[in-house]
C-alpha cells in the first residue's frame, strides 16, 4: 500500500465524521442556505479543527455559494482550498507563526532545518503515551534511509524503561546511543550527547527527553534548561526542537503545544496515531492557533510508518473517494 493510500486509511474515521450526513446537507441542484452552513460548521468543528478554521472555511462558502445552486465539486472545491490555504499560512492574525518549510513529499527530510556545520541537532519532547520514542525510533530510520549518520540520546532518565526501549531501537537501526544511569539530570544527558556527536562527526544528534505531563511547570522549567545547556555546548542549537502529539487527544493537543512552545521554542510537531482517531482536524487547529507547522504524521506502528506531512495530500486524502 502506497503513502498516500495509508494517509487515506489514517484518515478514515476523521473522514467519516466530516461527511456523515454532509451528502444529505449538500445536493445537487437544491440552494445552499445559512442553515446548511450552519450544520455543515458543525461537522467541522467537531473534527477538532477549531472553530476559527471552521468559521474561515464557511466564510468562503458563504461568499462563493450561497443562495446559489450547489454544484458539489465546486463547493469542494473551494473546501480544500480554503484548508490547503490555512495550513500553509499558519497563525491568526497576531499570534506568532514558524514558517512553514517547502516540503518535498520525496524528500523524508525536507522539513528539517539543517546545521551549516554537522551535527544538526533534533530536541523531541511530548507526554507519556503519545509514541516518542518510537517516532524518535521512525525519524532516525528516514534519516538513515538518506544516507545519512545519526546518533541518539536517552534524556528521560525519570524513566528507566525509556531508556532501555531507546537502547533497544538503537541496536535495531544500529546507531549509537548516550545514556545516563537512571535519575541522572537530563541536562547532563543533552550536553553529554552533543558532546559526543561533535565528537563523532555523526550528521544528526536527536535527543530524547522526559515523557512529562504538561501540567508540570517544575519539569517544563528543567526543559527549559535542558535547551540552554544544549545551546551553551553548540551555539545556535538545538536546530528543531519538535513536540510528539497523539492525534486522539484533539483540542488537548493544543494545550501541550502552547506549554511546550514556550518551554522549548517547539518548532514543528510530529502527530502520531492519525488512524485512531475522527479528530484529524486538529492539524489544522494546531496551524492556525499556534503557527506551529506539523512536520510528520505517524499513521502506523511500523518503522516506515512516519512521513513527511503535505498539506496537499492530506487535504486530498481527507477528501478522497474510498
Amino acid at each position: 500500500m502506497g503513502w498516500f493510500d495509508r494517509l487515506k486509511q489514517g484518515l478514515l474515521k476523521t473522514k467519516q465524521l466530516l461527511q456523515t450526513d454532509v451528502r444529505d446537507l449538500f445536493k445537487s441542484g437544491e440552494i445552499l442556505d445559512e442553515t446548511t452552513l450552519e450544520r455543515f460548521e458543525a461537522q467541522l468543528i467537531r473534527t477538532d479543527m477549531g472553530v476559527a478554521a471552521a468559521s474561515q472555511i464557511i466564510a468562503e462558502l458563504r461568499a462563493n455559494h450561497l443562495g446559489r445552486t450547489v454544484q458539489l465539486e465546486a463547493v469542494w472545491g473551494s473546501v480544500k482550498t480554503t484548508l490547503k490555504r490555512l495550513l500553509r499560512e499558519g497563525g491568526q492574525t497576531g499570534s506568532p507563526s514558524t514558517p512553514a518549510t517547502a516540503v518535498d513529499p520525496h524528500d523524508p527530510l525536507s522539513p528539517l532545518a539543517k546545521a551549516a556545520e554537522r551535527p544538526t541537532v533534533i530536541l523531541v519532547s511530548g507526554v507519556n503515551g503519545t509514541g516518542k520514542t518510537t517516532s524518535i525510533a521512525k525519524l532516525a530510520h528516514l534519516i538513515q534511509s538518506r544516507g545519512h549518520s545519526v546518533m541518539l540520546a536517552a534524556g528521560d532518565t525519570f524513566r528507566a524503561a525509556a531508556v532501555e526501549q531507546l537502547t533497544l531501537w538503537s541496536q535495531r537501526l544500529g546507531c549509537p546511543i548516550v545514556t545516563k544511569p537512571s535519575g541522572s539530570d537530563p541536562a547532563a544527558v543533552a550536553y553529554a550527547g552533543v558532546e559526543e556527536a561533535v565528537k563523532a562527526g555523526v550528521d544528526f544528534l536527536i535527543i530524547d527527553t522526559a515523557g512529562r505531563l504538561h501540567t508540570q511547570q517544575n519539569l517544563m522549567k528543567e526543559l527549559e534548561k535542558v535547551r540552554r545547556v544544549i545551546d551553551k555546548r553548540l551555539p545556535g542549537a538545538p536546530h528543531e526542537s519538535l513536540l510528539v502529539i497523539d492525534a486522539t487527544t484533539g483540542q488537548n493537543g493544543i494545550q501541550q503545544a502552547q506549554l511546550f512552545s514556550k518551554a522549548i521554542a517547539c518548532t514543528g510537531i510530529i502527530l502520531t496515531k492519525l488512524d485512531g482517531t475522527a479528530k484529524g482536524g486538529v492539524v489544522v487547529a494546531i496551524r492556525q492557533q499556534m503557527g506551529i507547522p506539523v512536520k510528520y504524521v505517524g499513521v502506523g506502528e511500523q518503522i516506515d510508518d512516519l512521513q513527511v506531512f503535505d498539506p496537499e495530500q492530506f487535504v486530498e486524502a481527507l477528501f478522497a473517494e474510498s
